[in-house]
């Protein structure tokens, strides 16, 4: 007997393509979780790759509006639109990605009886954290939830306390993953000590903090390499303090790749460096680098720590000087490199992208399949 696919209704409010750590995720995951049938909302234009990520993608037309005087409006706008769609869809669950953002208001509005799961991925919790009208949205979208839905137990209580601890029994830890089996592994790293060739990828922006890396090679005693791969509103100024410290030999700058040419080009290099200062949910590229064998130095911030455990080098976040001391004892160190790398692959096997979608799938099925489970009263 064929069991009937789980329905699930989900979607990300921006351009329909593997443009973020939170869009790859998703697209990573529904084609992972077994059985079940995933319609996707978007934007348009819909990059090739994601019109084979879901059974069923749909743009949205509604015109975006930021927070502001005209986002009520438009939030209004949009609600009207995903309750037409899911009129149409009906499906056995919603899934709403960035609690509190503009499309998870929509869907929680209008799921009615169907059940309603929210997925936090960080950047809502930070607006939220900074601004009134964005911690009341999360609160409302919270409060749809049958569960929210955190990769990290430190998302969780930042979401925790967000919410006045309202909401605690409804949160969910599962640990994001990626596609393991497409992992290239380089298990051996050059022999002897010397010099890194360092890589670090992701969006540049102030959070990502990656000019503390290209500080740190003007403070190392071995000159290490350093290829910077992203693009963002902090390129320019990188560029111009590597030339400021002398660094055009040394820092080299690659805009965003595709995940799959990324992936080619991680095991050319010698160790990986994390330099988030702030808050991050998860940190995919972490795993990524970990999976094809690379060491990770990186920031030491909670959520980071809970990730890697002792499969890393740690530093002071934002502090040059840390960093830099840590990159040249990796340097020294050849046979600390190889256990770092034996504990990197080690550690990356635990989140299989194949593992998150089965959690998710069990627990979307409690409040689907199961008798006797109740959705939680809504409470704005």
């Amino acid at each position: 007997m064929t069991t009937k696919p789980l329905t699930i209704l989900t979607g990300i409010n921006r351009t329909s393509e593997p443009s973020s750590g939170s869009a790859i995720l998703v697209g990573d995951l529904y084609r992972a979780m077994p059985n079940t049938h995933t319609t996707f909302l978007g934007r348009a234009p819909v990059h090739r790759v994601w019109k084979t990520a879901f059974d069923h993608l749909i743009p949205l037309s509604t015109t975006k509006q930021p927070q502001g005087p005209g986002f009520d409006a438009y939030v209004g706008e949009l609600t009207q639109e995903v309750g037409k769609l899911i009129e149409q869809i009906r499906p056995d669950a919603i899934h709403a990605q960035n609690v509190g953002f503009a499309l998870s208001l929509a869907l929680s509005r209008t799921a009615g009886t169907i059940p309603f799961l929210s997925i936090a991925h960080g950047p809502e919790v930070i607006a939220a954290e900074r601004n009134m009208a964005e911690r009341e949205a999360v609160l409302e979208v919270a409060g749809a939830s049958a569960a929210i839905v955190t990769p990290t137990s430190v998302l969780a209580d930042r979401i925790d306390r967000l919410t006045g601890r309202r909401f605690t029994d409804r949160i969910v830890i599962i640990p994001w993953g990626i596609r393991l089996a497409d992992a290239h592994v380089r298990h051996e790293p050059p022999a002897g000590s010397g010099p890194l060739s360092l890589v670090h990828a992701g969006r540049l922006d102030d959070n990502k903090s990656t000019i503390t890396a290209v500080e740190s090679l003007a403070l190392t005693n071995q000159p290490h390499s350093l290829t910077v791969i992203g693009d963002g509103p902090q390129r320019e100024h990188l560029e111009q303090r590597t030339i400021e410290f002398g660094l055009r030999d040394r820092v080299h700058f690659n805009p965003s790749l595709p995940r799959a040419e990324l992936w080619r080009r991680l095991p050319n290099f010698d160790a990986f460096v994390f330099t988030t200062k702030g808050l991050e949910a998860f940190g995919l590229v972490l795993v990524e680098a970990q999976a094809h064998g690379l060491p990770v130095v990186f920031s030491d911030l909670p959520g980071v720590r809970e990730i890697l455990g002792s499969a890393g080098v740690p530093f002071t976040p934002g502090d040059p000087c840390s960093l830099a001391l840590a990159l040249d004892e990796m340097g020294r160190d050849f046979h600390r490199r190889k256990a770092l790398i034996k504990a990197a692959l080690h550690n990356a096997r635990r989140y299989d992208i194949s593992a998150t979608g089965c959690q998710l799938r069990d627990l979307t099925l409690r409040f689907t399949s199961y008798p006797g489970v109740s959705m939680p009263p809504r409470d704005w």
